[in-house]
Order: C-alpha cells, then sequence, then structure tokens
C-alpha cells in the first residue's frame, strides 16, 4: 500500500513537472517572457519572473490533480480572477506581439497610421466583454 502511495505520488509530481517545463519552454521559446521584460523595462526582476512562471506551472500542476475544493472568500476569488485575466491578456499581447500579428492586421485592413486605435479598440473590447460575462452571465453569489 505504502509502495502504491509512493509511485502515485512520484508520478504526479513529475507529470506536473513535464507539464510545467512544457509550458516554461512554450514561454521561451517564443521569448514571451524577455520580451515583457524589456517592454516594462524590469530588468532587474527577471529571475523574479523565470521563478513566478515555474511556482505557477507547478502549483497550476497541482490544483489540477487535488480533489480537495478550496474555500476562498470572494475578495480572494476576484483578486485570484484579476491575475488570471492578467496573465491571460499579458500573455495573449506577447504572443501577438512576438508574432506581428498587430501590424499585419493593421496593414491588411489600410489601419496602418490608426494602429494605436485599433490596440485600444481590442483592450477595451476585453475589457467591455469580460465585465458583461461575469456580471451578467456569471454572478457572484
Amino acid at each position: 500500500m505504502l509502495l502504491n502511495r509512493a509511485i502515485e505520488v512520484f508520478i504526479g509530481f513529475a507529470s506536473g513537472l513535464a507539464v510545467g517545463c512544457g509550458f516554461v519552454a512554450f514561454l521561451t521559446v517564443l521569448g514571451i517572457i524577455p520580451r515583457l521584460v524589456q517592454l516594462s523595462k524590469t530588468d532587474i526582476f527577471l529571475r523574479t519572473y523565470e521563478v513566478a512562471v515555474i511556482v505557477g506551472s507547478l502549483f497550476g500542476t497541482y490544483l489540477s490533480f487535488n480533489g480537495n475544493p478550496f474555500h476562498l472568500s470572494k475578495l480572494l476569488v476576484i483578486i485570484w480572477g484579476m491575475f488570471h485575466g492578467v496573465f491571460i491578456g499579458m500573455l495573449a499581447a506577447a504572443l501577438t506581439e512576438v508574432l506581428n500579428v498587430f501590424p499585419l492586421v493593421a496593414k491588411r485592413v489600410g489601419l496602418e497610421q490608426h494602429i494605436v486605435w485599433l490596440l485600444m479598440a481590442l483592450v477595451f473590447g476585453k475589457i467591455f466583454g469580460s465585465l458583461f460575462q461575469w456580471l451578467i452571465f456569471v454572478k457572484i453569489n
């Protein structure tokens, strides 16, 4: 029985490491974190960013395999959701920046002179769409 538990722990930890390393490799190959550091001019926090991504990947894997529910206050859930939103938004923005999506779209649509307006429309559309979804469709009890 103890041997079975040890094997399960080993397999779970190895799976978490594999998923976390794959995610970190994805971010590294695309150069997203160095680009975010360069844009935000926070070179002194580079090691902190790396550790945060690794710890976040491992913690996310732990939460995926953990069957116990989290009981958090509404305020902590809101803060948690905001962190998720910021991360997903920055990941999407960095990915599009690395792949040069916005300049290509602006050129094809003919909005090269108004690319700032295009970006602001996308940002505000995402914000209002998220607020609409959470305030109308998902009600916090």
